[in-house]
C-alpha cells in the first residue's frame, strides 16, 4: 500500500521531501477490534435468526451493524490515511483531514529543538512521539510516529548537521 504523498505543487523551488510518514499503524487496533465485534454480531445474529421474525428486525439490524462499520472502523482507517507527516530540507508539513483538509507548516529554521518520547510500548512496536520546539514557543506535537528515534536523528542531522539524504534509509 503506497503512502499519499504530497503533490509536487505542494513543495517550493529546490525543496525536495526527506521524510514522508503517517501515523503508526498500530492506531488501527481499534477499527479492526470494531469489525471484528461487527462481524461477530452479524454471525451471530444469523445464527439465531429465524424465518419467522419480521423483515424489519433483519434491515435493523443490517442498519445498525452498516452504522458501527462507518463510525468504528472506515472513519478512523481514512483519518489515518488522510492525516501525513512530511519532512522537507526547508519545513515540517502536516495535512489532515478526510472531506476538509487542513494543515500546519513549520519552516526548519523556526525550530529549535527536536525531541522524541517512547513509552515501553512504543519501544516494543517502533513508535513514538517527535516533538519540534519552535522560537515562538509553540511546540508541534506528532505523536504514534513509527521508527520515531531514525525521524528524530534524521530530522537533527537536517537541522543541526550533515545534509540529509532524500527519502533516506529507514531501518526496517
Amino acid at each position: 500500500m503506497a503512502l499519499m504523498r504530497l503533490p509536487a505543487s505542494a513543495l517550493g523551488q529546490d525543496e525536495h521531501v526527506v521524510l514522508h510518514l503517517r501515523r503508526h499503524p498500530r492506531v488501527l487496533t481499534v477499527p479492526v477490534l470494531g469489525l471484528l465485534v461487527v462481524v461477530a454480531g452479524l454471525v451471530a445474529y444469523g445464527t439465531v435468526h429465524r424465518p419467522t421474525w419480521p423483515a424489519l428486525a433483519t434491515y435493523a439490524v443490517l442498519l445498525a451493524a452498516l452504522a458501527a462499520l462507518l463510525w468504528w472502523v472506515v472513519r478512523p482507517v481514512l483519518r489515518w490515511w488522510t492525516s501525513t507527516f512530511t519532512v522537507t530540507n526547508l519545513r515540517v508539513i502536516t495535512r489532515h483531514g478526510i472531506l476538509s483538509r487542513s494543515g500546519h507548516d513549520v519552516p526548519l529554521n523556526r525550530i529549535s529543538n527536536v525531541e522524541y518520547h517512547q513509552s515501553v510500548l512504543d519501544r516494543l512496536l517502533g513508535s513514538g512521539t517527535l516533538v519540534f520546539e519552535t522560537v515562538a514557543g509553540d511546540p508541534l506535537v506528532l505523536e504514534d510516529i513509527p521508527h520515531a528515534e531514525w525521524a528524530h536523528v534524521t530530522i537533527t542531522e537536517i537541522l543541526f548537521g550533515a545534509p540529509p539524504v532524500a527519502g533516506g534509509a529507514r531501518p526496517e
